[in-house]
């Protein structure tokens, strides 16, 4: 299957944390759910614009950005975290598997996350946009290194 068409790729503006300005190593976490359907696109963008509201108190969250590509039944979310604890706390909170719950049958998902070596989200989108634009592969298992996502 060829790669999604670039263009149709729209992302929300970048959304701060509270750890926004941290200095240090961060990870960065892209997700992509692509729809069985197009009626289950925009409810599961609903819903990720409706977390999105939580994102200032979410702990360990340097900042994120959604990102949709309607075309092609995708959406997903870029984000950098000061550790893979703040990530994780983050996905295990209930208002975030309510979501999944609700929405793994309709589609599927894949996910990646590496170690930069600062949290510089020029880099990260640059990064994460050659995943979902299908310019750079996605890893077959997610390893974290400071070049970026590899594969095994």
């Amino acid at each position: 299957m060829p790669p999604p068409i670039t263009r149709s790729i729209m992302r929300s503006p970048w959304q701060a944390g509270p750890a926004a300005g941290t200095e240090g190593p961060a990870l960065v976490s892209v997700t992509e759910f692509t729809a069985d359907r197009h009626s289950h696109t925009v409810p599961i963008a609903l819903a990720g614009l409706r977390l999105r509201r939580s994102w200032p108190g979410t702990p360990g969250a340097v900042g994120m950005w959604l990102w949709t590509d309607p075309w092609h039944k995708r959406s997903g979310s870029v984000s950098l975290w000061t550790d893979e604890r703040a990530l994780y706390a983050f996905v295990g909170r209930p208002d975030h598997l309510r979501i999944v719950r609700a929405y793994k049958d309709r589609g599927a998902i894949r996910a990646t996350a590496w170690t930069a070596d600062r949290p510089d989200p020029a880099a990260a989108w640059t990064a994460a946009h050659a995943l979902i634009s299908g310019t750079t592969p996605w890893p077959i298992a997610s390893v974290h290194t400071q070049e970026g996502p590899q594969s095994t």
